[in-house]
């Protein structure tokens, strides 16, 4: 089941929090919707969940538009917000049935919180008032709730504020087993989250979305203009020469023989020509790739 948003704005009066976004979410993918406090991530799920209505753009789950079948939409949709909504008076299995009441489960109710309560992992605990739950267990419940109608798609926003480590390993497991079945749009601002649970991101900054990384693992290669690579041969050379290179833009001297260069395009054929002309093996090239955070603060900073 995907998520396609096509054009979509938001307004809070004369605050624009959303300027005509677009992506689209297919299903087996979790994706990470990676931004700073206030980027517009928390605005975009609540519009995907009917939570917040629009008027500019297009918000689909399937085939459906989220504003013309809220209830159909709906349906298809599992979602655990930021503040999760629970009561802490209640005990949780009693709290999964008053769930469980409003997508009329019917008879099969019973089975299904059973088959939750292991899933995610909160039988030791599900016999308590959810008041005296730890923060771990709260949001297993969170998620059991999110998961009750065994919807196609999980919209969650920040689900792993607050853990401890443990815990934080825990939920971030369980996520990535749901992703297996499921459509997962996770927001966060936290990076270790988008590299343990993620294969694509999305940044959002200001109402806009900056960057699209539909394979994670290419995320380093996300600038085109500069390459920075790592070279040692086997003895020492002059740096005059490695200047004279083509789109060389700077060079960096570790000892005689080991440097680090930035140029403005892929210069590895040439670097190994180099190597042969000069009659200097090369023992070391690679690529020195950006962090995710680095490329984090490039994209959300002025």
């Amino acid at each position: 089941m995907s998520i396609t948003i096509s054009q979509l704005s938001k307004s809070f009066g004369k605050q624009k929090v959303l300027n005509n976004i677009s992506f689209e979410i297919k299903q087996g993918d979790i994706v990470g919707f990676l931004g700073p406090n206030g980027a517009g991530k928390t605005t975009t799920m609540k519009i995907i969940t009917g939570a917040l209505p629009y008027r500019e753009g297009s918000v689909k789950v399937g085939e459906w538009e989220v504003k013309e079948q809220p209830l159909k939409t709906k349906s298809l949709l599992g979602y655990l917000p930021e503040q999760n909504p629970l009561y802490a008076e209640m005990y949780v299995k009693e709290y999964l049935l008053f769930v469980a009441s409003f997508y009329g489960l019917g008879k099969n109710k019973n089975e299904r919180i059973d088959e939750l309560i292991d899933v995610v992992g909160l039988r030791p605990e599900f016999k308590k008032r959810i008041g005296q739950l730890s923060k771990g267990y709260r949001q297993r419940v969170g998620l059991a709730q999110a998961l009750i109608h065994d919807p196609k798609v999980l919209i969650l926003d920040e689900p792993t504020t607050g853990l401890d480590p443990n815990q934080l390993e825990e939920i971030r497991e369980l996520i990535r087993s749901l992703g297996k079945n499921k459509t997962v749009l996770l927001s966060t601002h936290i990076l270790q989250e988008i590299r343990a649970i993620c294969n694509r991101v999305i940044v959002i900054n200001k109402g806009e979305i900056v960057a699209d990384y539909e394979n994670l693992s290419k995320i380093n290669n996300a600038d085109k203009n500069h390459f920075q690579y790592e070279i040692e041969f086997s003895k020492a050379i002059e740096m005059e020469k490695l200047k004279n290179l083509p789109t060389i833009i700077s060079i960096k001297t570790i000892h005689l023989a080991h440097f680090i260069l930035l140029s403005s395009s892929d210069i590895r054929s040439e670097l190994f020509n180099f190597a042969v002309e000069n009659e200097n093996p090369i023992l070391t090239l690679k690529p020195i790739e950006k962090s995710l955070e680095e490329i984090f603060r490039e994209l959300t900073t002025e």
